[in-house]
C-alpha cells in the first residue's frame, strides 16, 4: 500500500509525534522544530497529497475527512496506534478532525494558524478550478505575502517554502483546496477531549488570532498562545517561539526528564564522577540529586537552543564569578569532554579576568591549570 510520503525521526520507542504541513508547502515547514522535538518522541512529518513526496492520486476523497484517512493509513503502516499530533493551517485541520473523530488515537493536539472553517466555499473552488487550469506559478506568486510579515517574505527559508508551493501538483494542490471548501468542524470542537493547544500568529491574514480563539473557546481546556511578528507560517517565521510553546505542551513526563538528564549527565561529566555521585547519595541527598538531574541536566543541558560547548562556557563564567571552586574544576573537565581545547579555556577565563575580575580568574586559572596538566598525556 503505498502512504503519503514521510521521514521518521527519533527513536522507534519514544512516543509518537506527527506533524502535518500547510496547503502549498512540504513536510520541510517543520524544519527548524523536528531536531528538538524528536529527542523525546519519534517524530513523523508528512506531505500533503500533490506536495513534496506524495502522489496526488493518495487523495481519494477531497475531504479533511478524506486527508486524516490517508494519516491514519500512514501511522497505521508505521504500528503507530496513539500518537500527538500538531499541524499547520491545513494539517491543522486534519489534526481538528482526528481528534473529534478517532479520539482513542490522538494522544495530544496542538494546531497552529489554523481554524475550524476556512471562509465560503466559493473562493476555494474558483481557486481549484484556476489551478487546475493555469497551473501553480501564479498562486505561488501570491505566496509570500499570504504566508509571511514584510520582514520575513526575502529570507532564504521564505523562498524555499515559495520554491515547495510552485512545485506542487496542481491536481494535488486543487483537491486539497476542495477540501478546505467542504470544511466546516465548528460544531465538532465540543467533541474533542486531547489536550490541546491552539497557537496564532497574530500578523496572520490566512488564519486571523480570532479563528484561534474560537478553537479555543470551543475545546474544553484548550490552551491559546499568540505569537507576534508571525504571519501564516509561524513554525517558519517564529521557530524558536514555536518550538517553546511545542515542547511545553508536548514536553516529556518527568520520568523521562530524569533519563534524558542523567544521560546527558553522564556524557558531560564523566560515568566516574556521576557513580561517585549516585554511590554517595542519602536518604537526605537523594531529592537534590533528583533535582539537579531533572532540571539542571535534563531540562536545561538537553534544551535545543544552545550547543554543549557553549553551555560549557557559560557554566564557567559563572562558576568563576561565584567562586565555586569545586564545581570549577568539575566542570573544566566537563568543558574538555565537550571539544573546548586548553586554548578555548584560557579565553574563557581571560574574559573573566576583565568582567569578574583578577582576583576571581588568578584563582579560576590555578585549578584549570591543575585539571589540564592531570590530562595531559604523560
Amino acid at each position: 500500500m503505498t502512504t503519503l510520503h514521510h521521514t521518521v525521526e527519533g527513536r522507534a520507542d519514544a512516543p509518537a509525534l506527527l506533524l502535518g504541513p500547510s496547503l502549498g508547502t512540504s513536510l520541510r515547514l517543520w524544519d527548524a522544530q523536528a531536531p528538538a522535538l524528536s529527542r523525546d518522541h519519534r517524530v513523523v512529518r508528512y506531505d500533503l497529497p500533490g506536495h513534496g513526496g506524495s502522489p496526488a492520486s493518495l487523495l481519494r476523497e477531497p475531504t479533511v475527512a478524506g486527508l486524516g484517512a490517508l494519516v491514519l493509513e500512514l501511522a497505521d503502516s508505521l504500528g503507530i496506534e496513539r500518537f500527538g499530533y500538531a499541524g499547520v493551517s491545513l494539517g491543522g485541520a486534519v489534526g481538528l478532525w482526528l481528534a473529534a473523530h478517532h479520539p482513542r488515537r490522538i494522544t495530544s493536539l496542538a494546531v497552529v494558524c489554523s481554524s475550524a472553517h476556512f471562509g465560503e466555499p466559493a473562493p476555494w473552488h474558483e481557486r481549484a478550478a484556476r489551478v487546475r487550469a493555469q497551473g501553480m506559478e501564479w498562486i505561488a506568486d501570491t505566496a509570500p505575502a499570504r504566508w509571511f510579515t514584510p520582514a520575513f517574505a526575502d529570507t532564504g527559508t521564505a523562498r524555499d517554502l515559495v520554491a515547495d508551493h510552485l512545485a506542487a501538483d496542481p491536481a494535488g494542490y486543487a483537491a486539497c483546496c476542495d477540501a478546505l471548501a467542504a470544511l466546516d468542524l465548528r460544531g465538532d470542537l465540543g467533541r474533542i477531549t486531547a489536550p490541546t493547544l491552539v497557537v496564532a500568529g497574530r500578523q496572520d491574514a490566512a488564519t486571523p488570532p480570532r479563528h484561534a480563539r474560537e478553537l479555543a473557546d470551543g475545546i474544553d481546556g484548550s490552551g491559546l498562545v499568540e505569537i507576534d511578528r508571525a504571519a501564516h507560517l509561524a513554525p517558519a517565521e517564529q521557530p524558536e517561539r514555536v518550538l517553546h510553546a511545542l515542547l511545553g505542551h508536548f514536553g516529556p513526563p518527568a520520568g523521562d526528564r530524569f533519563a534524558a538528564g542523567a544521560a546527558v549527565r553522564r556524557a558531560v561529566l564523566g560515568d566516574a564522577h556521576v557513580d561517585r555521585a549516585t554511590a554517595a547519595t542519602t536518604p537526605f541527598t537523594a531529592p537534590f540529586q533528583d533535582l539537579i538531574t531533572r532540571y539542571a541536566w535534563g531540562e536545561i543541558w538537553t534544551r535545543p537552543g544552545l550547543d554543549r560547548r557553549t553551555r560549557s562556557c557559560i557554566t564557567l563564567t559563572a562558576l568563576v564569578a561565584g567562586g565555586h571552586h569545586d564545581e570549577l574544576a568539575m566542570h573544566i573537565r566537563a568543558a574538555r569532554t565537550n571539544g573546548l581545547s586548553p586554548q578555548e579555556i584560557q579565553e574563557v577565563l581571560l574574559q573573566c579576568a576583565v568582567y569578574c575580575g583578577v582576583p576571581a580568574a588568578n584563582t579560576a586559572f590555578a585549578i584549570a591549570h591543575r585539571i589540564l596538566e592531570e590530562q595531559a598525556p604523560a
